[in-house]
């Protein structure tokens, strides 16, 4: 091999790693709970970890500890791909299976409870971190009791709403359905699955509905505003950049994986790809994050990066070539 050819070896070398670098930046993060109607770990974050007011979320604080309510929006399962009803097993679905948000499974029939009724309604499901996927919610049946741990079968089979890729305004997913009829108290359960990964986020929401004995008056949550959202996020273990932390006291930015031990079987030692910082108030960047799954400043990025890098090694080539026509000579 010329002196040439070994040098221009060496600099192709030397910019591989620097090009892979740049290709594998992967996919958006994804995190949320569904704020209207407020899921339980939404409204227990929003009456405070340290210090809840309703009796429901205190218990639920002590079940699991506060760290969990801290990490509201990451209620999750890495590795679903869409086997939610094999991966959670009935008595933890609002948990999905996760010790960490074991106290969201508690069965009591005083939870934070939001007014419903039937016919058209607008939901909404807050993302601190947009991404592409399908919302499907459902609604237990008639004869449902909150004084009993939830399973499958108290929901109905098929999901009274579902979207892909809905529209995102204000932060929050927009979910138009029609409510089936229902009186007294019931739930709605919301399943986030992304398109782009086997990830899946879940939540439950408490709801009551009028002609019942129980109502909504005097407990009615509210999901956190976003100077609520922002004064939590020094307390998460929630990365957006790479869903880190697990709940068990490290750093927020100690992780670069799901896979913890928190997230039972079907996600233990399963990473997610992507970084996808969210903006310093907790809301989605812009609405078009939903329809691309990206952050808005990673594509420019990794674009800039790769022509420097392709232009960079484009001049060591050259250079090389030059200095072995030289030596030719």
């Amino acid at each position: 091999m010329t002196a040439g050819r070994r040098t221009a070896g060496i600099a192709a070398l030397g910019f591989a790693p620097l090009i892979l670098t740049v290709v594998v930046a992967g996919p958006a993060a994804a995190h949320g709970s569904m704020a209207d109607p407020v899921s339980r770990v939404a409204a227990c974050f929003a009456e405070g970890p340290e210090s809840p007011t309703s009796a429901a979320c205190e218990a639920a604080v002590e079940a699991g500890g506060p760290q969990a309510f801290y990490d509201w929006n990451e209620v999750n399962i890495p590795q679903a791909a869409g086997e939610h009803r094999r991966v959670i097993p009935d008595g933890k679905l609002c948990s999905a299976g996760r010790d960490k948000y074991k106290g969201l499974d508690l069965a009591r029939a005083d939870w934070p409870a939001g007014a419903m009724t039937p016919g058209k309604h607008t939901f909404r499901y807050k993302a601190t971190a947009p991404h592409k996927g399908t919302f499907e919610l459902y609604l237990t049946k008639e004869g449902y009791d909150p004084a009993k741990p939830l399973k499958w079968s108290d929901l109905e089979s098929e999901p009274f709403a579902k979207a892909t890729d809905p529209s995102l305004e204000d932060g929050s997913y927009v979910i138009e359905g029609t409510v089936p009829k229902r009186s007294g108290r019931h739930l709605v359960y919301a399943i986030w699955q992304r398109s782009d990964s086997p990830e899946a986020f879940y939540s439950c929401s408490d709801v009551t509905f009028g002609g019942g004995s129980a109502t909504a008056s005097k407990d009615a949550p509210s999901a956190p505003d976003e100077q609520q959202i922002e004064a939590g996020s020094e307390k998460s273990t929630v990365d957006h950049g790479g869903h880190g932390g697990d709940g068990h006291g490290e750093s927020p930015r100690a992780h670069a994986s799901h896979g913890d031990a928190g997230h039972g079987e079907a996600g233990r030692g399963q990473g997610s790809a992507g970084a996808n910082a969210p903006a310093p108030d907790g809301r989605a960047k812009k609405a078009d994050l939903a329809q691309t799954g990206g952050d808005e400043s990673a594509a420019p990025l990794a674009l800039g990066g790769a022509a420097v890098v392709a232009a960079g090694a484009g001049v060591l080539l050259a250079t090389a070539r030059r200095r072995a026509a030289r030596s030719r000579r």
